[in-house]
C-alpha cells in the first residue's frame, strides 16, 4: 500500500490552520507573481467554504470572483480588501527590510 498523499489534500488540509494560511499566502505574495497570490487566495478560499459562500460574505459578484481569482485575475484593491477581509487576513504595508523610503 502507497502513503502518496495527493498534493492538494495535504496542502487543503495544512491551510485549515489559520497560521499556515497566513504563511502560504504571504510565501505566495512575496514571489512577486501576482497570479501566485491570487491562486493562493483561490487555495485558501476553498478550503474556508469555497468560492460561492466567500462571494456572498464579501459582497462580490460570484462569477466575477472566479475571475479575479485565476492566474489572470487582475482585482481591484477595494474588491481584494473585501476578499481577504470575508476570510478572516487584512493587508498590511510593511517596509521592505533592505530599502529606506526616499526623503
Amino acid at each position: 500500500m502507497s502513503s502518496y498523499i495527493p498534493y492538494t489534500d495535504y496542502l487543503y488540509e495544512r491551510l485549515k490552520d489559520p497560521e499556515d494560511a497566513l504563511g502560504y499566502l504571504n510565501a505566495c505574495l512575496e514571489t512577486g507573481d501576482d497570479g501566485d497570490f491570487l491562486l493562493a487566495v483561490r487555495d485558501v478560499a476553498n478550503v474556508y467554504g469555497g468560492l460561492r459562500p466567500l462571494a456572498g460574505r464579501a459582497g462580490l459578484n460570484r462569477e466575477h470572483l472566479f475571475r479575479m481569482l485565476s492566474r489572470k485575475g487582475n482585482p481591484e484593491l477595494h474588491s481584494l480588501r473585501q476578499i481577504m477581509a470575508a476570510l478572516g487576513f487584512q493587508l498590511k504595508v510593511e517596509p521592505i527590510p533592505s530599502k529606506r523610503a526616499a526623503a
